[in-house]
Parts: structure tokens; sequence; C-alpha cells
């Protein structure tokens, strides 16, 4: 089991680990404990694993949204920042959103408060606690193994909804969606017993052709819905509802907007259900609808689609939030294998459409400075691509050219993220300068890398290394490596020659940063020997461009945004930003994010004030269906944690008690800041 329990030894509490996700909690209590082990049927939803704590109190040294249920699971309250609720006698589940997710079971009468830093459980008396953590790590239950013909390719994909924990509009939640079985190409079609579709009474037809198929298969996994040969592309249901889509506009326009407007209304719908909470996305969207999603919360499936669908996509194309990915995926059968994780991700797949462009034309400008190419050392571009545009905050390429702007997604990365073991060990970073001329990167490095003090890192310098020792370093098991110096067509360049990752058969490092000058091919080569995701590059960088680049990725990572939406931030700040992109698994994070989502908070000063826009940004714990409490909202109000929230305006003072929060990056009039380095008094 990942998840496990252990007594803190830096102070009176309980640490809670999971070992595959390196994430850590830990939960301080007002006495001495020793953690027992409980049961973990005692609680309503499932847990991995759960102890037993006798104290006082309990408390979590952040603030998360938190919500309170009786022992029939019925939701009391919500707790939030500087709130707090007391109930009388009885048995209350108090469920914690952290990084990993928490329930403390106890026996009222008890109080649940919330300050600026912590959330607290105060029985006002010393009796049992029971605490049970649940992972959000997700893998394939099982693997489907089809041939290349279209019509197996088509019942290979109806599986994928087999995943989903329910079919109800709950599913819009990410811990309701299960990770897809995994897809093989073999000689003969294989989906295993028990990967039945759900019976939604919904079906999608379209012509047998992966041209087809590959759009419709996140939405053929949201719906739970079979995939059928058809003459034209359209969603049919049991009880006679049609929908076309394939109209004027387009099949994969189409296909998008269903998806996107289906999943927004399921989130409205379901506040109804586990969380009775006051969403601002359903408000506006009973204005404009007219839906009555009380009456909708407990009907099937192909009635609520019906009713979402009789909506026009126009009134509600403004209320759906922004969506984390598009992928643009070739295709060919053995693009069929990164279905399941595209899925997964709820992603919008596209068919391949871009432009092919020259180095020339994606460099932004060019300034008298050197390079992080070594003298004499001979840089290669791989063929570039320019993606069309997409409606969503990433995307990725599933093709064979280098993309320009989007992260360049690969199977091998994603099975080797299910391959990752697990570790009790600290949180590993591996900082490697091989240029004594590139110091003020490596030195930001060492003094930002282990700064956050409640999570566990072990951070080890390197300079100057020799070509056996680096070797060493990318095989040997870690995290997270750094690498500041020269890349060249032949390999790293060490003090004695040069490393080829090309030649290793294994590497060890699950996450990367080259920052060097085309990096793209070594990088490429550490994935397909065992590497996660990274950042590389994919020319020559001027070094001061790429000092810039690194000092932003490292305060980023360390503050828990995955790989592509930090190299989305930072490449902003660089005229070489253009150069750099993610391989691999973009939605790896090397450390955990102090809130459920990573957020950039946007301030401009306006005359009467400042004006605040959080941008929130889904990661692989908290997809797509996550919602969120915002600064300065109306009291009690959520907001699907996906892209930019509302703006509001605030005075000097409300903006000096929001940026005082947490250690967050802030565009402040338009330059990248932190809110811990900036002078608050000025405001």
């Amino acid at each position: 089991m990942s998840v496990s329990f252990g007594r803190s030894t830096e102070c009176e509490g309980v640490t809670v680990t999971d070992a595959i996700e390196r994430r850590q909690c830990t939960l301080l209590t007002s006495d001495p404990v020793t953690p027992q082990p409980a049961a973990g049927e005692r609680f309503r939803f499932p847990v991995d694993e759960a102890v037993s704590v006798r104290t006082r109190s309990i408390a979590l040294p952040s603030v998360v949204a938190t919500y309170v249920r009786d022992a029939d699971g019925e939701m009391l309250a919500e707790v939030e920042h500087f709130s707090g609720r007391e109930f009388p006698a009885g048995r209350y589940s108090v469920e914690l959103c952290a990084p990993i997710k928490l329930y403390v079971l106890a026996d009222g009468p008890l109080t649940v408060r919330a300050s600026a830093e912590r959330t607290t459980v105060d029985l006002g008396r010393r009796g049992e606690v029971l605490v049970g953590a649940r992972s959000h790590h997700k893998r394939p239950e099982a693997t489907i193994t089809t041939t290349e013909e279209p019509f197996d390719l088509m019942r290979a994909v109806s599986a994928l909804g087999s995943a989903l924990k329910t079919t109800t509009c709950e599913r819009s939640y990410p811990t309701l969606r299960g990770h897809p079985p995994l897809v093989e190409l073999g000689d003969e079609l294989r989906v295993p017993g028990e990967l039945t579709p759900p019976d939604t009474g919904v079906r999608i037809e379209i012509p047998p052709s992966l041209r087809y198929l590959y759009p419709v298969a996140p939405l053929s996994y949201y719906l739970g819905a079979r995939v059928e040969p058809g003459a034209t592309a359209r969603i049919v249901t049991d009880d006679g509802f049609e929908h076309a889509l394939d109209p004027p506009r387009g099949f994969e326009s189409e296909v998008e907007r269903v998806l996107k407007q289906t999943f927004f209304l399921d989130c409205a719908t379901r506040t109804e259900g586990y969380y009775k909470v006051d969403l601002h996305e359903r408000r506006r969207a009973e204005r404009v609808t007219g839906l009555d999603f009380a009456s909708l919360y407990d009907r099937p499936l192909s009635e609520q689609l019906r009713a979402y669908l009789d909506v026009p996509y126009g009134l509600v194309e403004d209320l759906v939030p922004e969506w984390k990915l598009t992928t643009h995926v070739d295709p060919t059968p053995g693009n069929a294998e990164l279905l399941p994780f595209l899925v997964n991700d709820l992603a919008v797949v596209r068919l391949p459409e871009g432009r092919s462009v020259s180095l020339s034309e994606a460099q932004t400008a060019a300034i008298d400075d050197f390079t992080r190419s070594a003298a004499g050392a001979t840089v290669s571009s791989p063929p570039l691509i320019q993606p069309s545009k997409a409606d969503s905050i990433e995307q990725a390429w599933a093709g064979d050219d280098a993309p320009i702007g989007a992260s360049k997604a690969s199977v091998r990365a994603f099975r080797n993220r299910l391959g990752r073991e697990a570790s009790d060990g600290d949180i590993d970073i591996t900082v490697v300068c091989n240029d004594p001329t590139m110091d003020e990167e490596q030195d930001l490095a060492e003094q930002v890398y282990g700064t956050r003090d409640d999570l566990p890192f072990d951070v080890r310098i390197y300079r100057d290394l020799s070509v056996d020792a680096l070797r060493a370093v990318v095989e040997t098991d870690g995290d997270f490596l750094h690498y500041i110096g020269h890349i060249d067509d032949e390999g790293f360049e060490c003090v004695d020659g040069k490393l080829d990752v090309r030649e290793l058969e294994y590497v060890g490092v699950d996450a990367f940063f080259l920052n060097a000058c085309g990096s793209y091919e070594q990088g490429m080569a550490l994935i397909e020997r065992g590497a996660i995701g990274g950042v590389v590059t994919l020319a020559e960088v001027i070094n001061s461009g790429a000092v810039s680049v690194g000092k932003t990725m490292v305060r980023l990572l360390n503050q828990g945004f995955p790989l592509r939406v930090a190299l989305n931030i930072a490449k902003d700040q660089s005229i070489v930003g253009c150069h750099y992109i993610v391989v691999g698994d973009g939605n790896l994070d090397v450390v955990q994010s102090d809130s459920q989502a990573p957020v950039l908070l946007t301030v401009d000063t306006v005359e009467n004030g400042y004006e605040i826009t959080p941008c929130l940004y889904p990661t692989s714990s908290h997809g797509m269906g996550s919602i969120t409490g915002t600064f300065n909202a109306e009291p009690g109000v959520h907001y699907l944690a996906s892209g930019e929230l509302d703006t509001y305006t605030v005075t000097a003072e409300e903006l000096r008690e929001t940026l005082a929060v947490e250690r967050t990056p802030v565009l402040l009039d338009g330059e990248l800041a932190w809110t811990d380095e900036l002078d608050l008094s000025e405001f």
C-alpha cells in the first residue's frame, strides 16, 4: 500500500506519507500520540489506511477545503479561512482535501475551525480520533489487447468507460473517474471480462476510421458510451434521443463542445449530491439555461444528456471552465496506446493540425550574448511544428516533429510513471553545474530547492562532474535532475569528455530540467530509458535568457507547479522562452503544492484600488472538476478550479491580506514576482 502513517519526528503528531506520489502531510496533535492501526471500514468513504490516536485536538498546518458530515454522510458544514463551527454530541467525519485525502472521525461535541495557517478539530477533551487517508494515485486495473483494425479499436475504446466509479453526474469529480485500462497492440482483440462498459443507455456511432475514433475517445469514456460503426457520426440513446456530431461547423469541434457542455452541466447538477456547495458557475447557468438542476440530479444519464444538449452551446460557452489540455494525435494505430492516458486527463483530442516552422521563425529575438553551447560544438535542431491554437490552458503533440508551444507526448513516459516504485525516502533533487560561468543559476537553485519546511528534501549540488560521475547521477534513482551546462549532438559535456544518454540502458531520474543548448535529443533519450518527464531546449539559447528561465522554473517547481504549467509561465519571462518544451508527461510535478491546485495571481493597479484575477491549474491529483474557494470572493462561494476565475477589485488593505495568505507567484502589473518577496507596505 502506498499510504502509510508514522509518528512525527519533528513535532507532536502523525505523519502521513504517499510513497508513490511523493506526498506528505503532518497532523499536529495536542498530546504525544502513538498511532495504532484502525479498520478502514469504519469510514463512510474509502480509505487506503487508517490509524487511531488519543488526543484533545488534531490540526493540519495549512488551510484546505474542509467538509463536516454526520454519521449518515449528510454534509453539515464547510469550514473556510477564518471561520469555525461547533457541533453537539454525535459522530462526525471531517474531510480534509489535502495533497493526501484525509478523513478525521471523532465523537462530538467538537469544534472545527480554520485560521490563516491551520485547520483544527478540537474535542475539548482527550478522546479517540480516527484518521483515514486515501492516495490520489490512480492505476489502470487491466490491459486491453487489440489489433490495428478499426472495428477492434472501437471495441477497445468502448471498454475505457469501465473505469468510471459512477455513471451519475458525480463522475465530474476527478476522484470518481478511475484510470482507464491500458491499450496494447497485438495479433487479436482481447478485452478482459471485468472491463464491461457501463450500461448508460448511450452509444456513439461513427464511420469506422481512426480519424473519427480518436477524437471521440474522451467523450465515450466520460459518457460510458459504446462506440459502434455508423454511416454518420452521432450520439444515440436507448430512449430515442439523437445528436449529430458532424454538423456544418465540423466533427471535432462538435465532439469538443459536447464533452465540455456535458461535463460543465454535470458539475452544476452534482451540487445536489455529495457536496452541497454554493457553486458560482451553477448560479450563472441557472440564469441562462433555465435548467432545474435539483430535478435533473436523480434522472438517468441519457435523460440528463438530452436536457443538457437541448441547451444551445452559445448560452454556456463563456461559463465552461478553461479546459486543461488539448492533444494533437496522429491517427496511426500505434497512438491507440496513448489514448488511456489522454482520456484519464479528460483531454480534448484533435487530429494533428499545424505548420512546419524553421528555427529562425521560432526565434523571437537575438542579442549579443554568449550561448550555452560549448565553443566549436555542433547543436542540431529537430524538425519543428507549430500546432494550431486550441481553447485550453495547455497543449500536447503526439506526432513525429518537435512542437513549438506544446509538450511532446510519449507513451513511454506515461508507462514509466505507472512503473514508478514506492519510496520512503526524502525527495531527491540533484543540481549539476558543469560550467563555472553559470554559477548564478546554480546558486539560486541551491537556495530555493528544499526551502519548503513542510516537506522532506535531499538536495545535492555537484560541480564539474566527469563522464563516469554524471553517468552515476543519471542512473541512480532520483526525483529530479537540474542540469546546468553544455549539451551538443554528442551528449552532455563533462570535464573529461561527453556523456551520451543514448548509450545507456537505464536511467533512474524521474524528472529533469536540461538547461543547456539543444538538449531535446538527450531529453528524449532519458524518456526512452526510464524518465517520466522533463524540460529541454530545441536549439542554442543565450545564457542570460537561460538563466531567466532557470530562475523562474526553480521557484515554480518548488511550489508544486507541474512541468508543463511551470514552463508555460516561465517562458513568458524570457526572449528565449520559445526554445523550451516539455517532453514526456507534462503533468509530473517535483513537489506537492501548498494548495490543491497551484495558483497564479494577476494583480493590476487601477484607479480605485487593485484588480485581482486568480488562475488555477489542474494537476494529475486535482484534475478537471475540482472545486475551490478563492481569494476575497463572497464567503461560501466555490468555483471550478481550472483557469482564470473572477476578476474583482480590492483595496490596498485587502490586497495585503490576500498576498500574505501563502507564498504564491504574482503577475504584478505584468511583472512576475513572489508574495513573500514583496514589500507589502508599499501597497
